[in-house]
C-alpha cells in the first residue's frame, strides 16, 4: 500500500529547513519591520496623549480666562450703571437749576412789566392832566376873549383850581 504522504527523510528535512527559515525570517522581519512600526505607533500614541494633555490644560486656562472676562464684564456693567446714575443726578440738578433760573427770569420780567405798566399809568394820568390844563387854558382864553373883567376871570380860575384839586398840581 502506498502512503498518502511520502514521509521520507528528504520531506522531513525540507519541512524542518522551511520551519527554521520561516522562524528566522519572522524574527528578522519582526526586528526590521515590526519594531519600527511599533516605535512609530508608540510615538503617535505619546503625541496624542500630549495633545490631549495640552488641550485639557488649555481648556482649563480658557475656563479661567472666561471667568475673569465675565467678572470684568460685571464690573464694567456696574461702572456703567454708576456713571449713568451720576449723569442722571447731574442732569436733574441741572434741570432744577435751569428751572429756578427761568422762574427768576420770569419774576424779573413780571416785575419789569409791572413797573412799565405803572409808568404808563402815570404817563396817562400826566397826559390827562396836561389835557385838562390845556382845556382849562382854552376855556380861560375864551372867557378872556369874551371880555370878562378880571374879577370874573380870577373867580373862574379859582373855581377851576378847586375842581382840579391841589393833588393835581403837586404831582
Amino acid at each position: 500500500m502506498e502512503r498518502l504522504f511520502n514521509l521520507d527523510a528528504q520531506l522531513l528535512f525540507d519541512a524542518v529547513v522551511m520551519a527554521v527559515s520561516m522562524f528566522v525570517m519572522f524574527t528578522l522581519l519582526s526586528y526590521l519591520l515590526f519594531e519600527p512600526v511599533r516605535k512609530v505607533l508608540e510615538k503617535r500614541r505619546q503625541r496624542v496623549a500630549d495633545d490631549q494633555e495640552t488641550a485639557k490644560k488649555e481648556k482649563e486656562e480658557a475656563t479661567v480666562y472666561k471667568e475673569e472676562y465675565e467678572q470684568k464684564l460685571k464690573e464694567i456693567d456696574k461702572e456703567a450703571e454708576a456713571i449713568l446714575s451720576e449723569a442722571r443726578k447731574k442732569a436733574k440738578k441741572s434741570e432744577a437749576q435751569i428751572i429756578a433760573e427761568a422762574k427768576e427770569e420770569a419774576a424779573r420780567i413780571a416785575e419789569r412789566a409791572s413797573a412799565e405798566i405803572e409808568l404808563e399809568k402815570k404817563r396817562a394820568l400826566d397826559d390827562m392832566k396836561q389835557e385838562m390844563i390845556a382845556i382849562a387854558s382854552m376855556m380861560a382864553g375864551k372867557v378872556v376873549a369874551a371880555s370878562i373883567d378880571t374879577n370874573i376871570q380870577e373867580s373862574l380860575i379859582d373855581e377851576t383850581l378847586k375842581e382840579m384839586g391841589e393833588q393835581t398840581w403837586l404831582s
